[in-house]
């Protein structure tokens, strides 16, 4: 997939991946050098290609920094070319346990996962008690949401027998992380509304294939 979408980037003005998370793997190789991109579109190769994270993403603090890490050592301005849309969901680390967690459980019936935490956030997305990009902002707002989402989680892992998250620990990790990520979070669907208002070249790029799809695959 990586490939393909690299192939057609120099045709389009801006690349957005709309769905999944750090588990896709696009590899791309350009005049010799292999670069393996997780989250980040494969656009960003191409210096004249806007890139974007689109709210269908889940996306992990973690993984996107050591991500854009990863291209800027390579020489790529990858923070000054990416922008993230606010309303992306969060993984954090009550999602990445909860997923091995399950996995475990199931035994013999284990689906595969990657263990990235990333269908528990998506989970939550839906349940309307995500933690987004834009609950960085507000200390005092990222608080009330990790008391909702804390609420439903630490009451899994009681059932669970697992030892229940601390709502300081992550208020910490995630006010520690919040200006870098904040630094490209914009509201995404503008900059969209304005490249379709001026009739700009839009290619989006999906994670995985379709026996993933929650409808139309090899469910459950």
């Amino acid at each position: 997939k990586g490939k393909v979408v690299d192939m057609l980037t120099d045709r389009v003005d801006a690349v957005v991946r709309f769905q999944g998370g750090h588990n896709a793997g696009h590899t791309v190789v350009i005049d010799g050098e292999k670069t393996v991109l997780h989250l980040i579109p494969s656009g960003i190769l191409r210096a004249d290609t806007a890139c974007f994270i689109g709210n269908g993403v889940v996306v992990s603090p973690e993984a996107l920094i050591e991500e854009l890490d990863m291209l800027e050592e390579k020489g790529v301005p990858a923070r000054e070319r990416l922008q993230l849309s606010g309303a992306c969901p969060l993984i954090l680390p009550y999602h990445i346990s909860l997923d091995v967690a399950r996995e475990k459980a199931r035994g013999a019936q284990a689906i595969g996962t990657t263990g990235r935490g990333i269908g528990p956030a998506y989970e939550d997305k839906v349940g309307r008690r995500s933690i987004r990009g834009m609950d960085l902002k507000s200390e005092s707002n990222l608080s009330n949401r990790l008391e909702i989402v804390l609420e439903h989680h630490n009451a899994i892992r009681k059932g669970l027998k697992k030892k229940e998250f601390k709502k300081d620990d992550l208020m910490k990790d995630l006010l520690t992380i919040a200006p870098e990520i904040l630094k490209f979070s914009q509201p995404v669907w503008r900059k969209m509304d304005r490249y379709i208002l001026k009739v700009k070249r839009i290619l989006l790029e999906g994670a995985q294939g379709m026996l993933l799809d929650v409808d139309s695959c090899t469910y459950p």
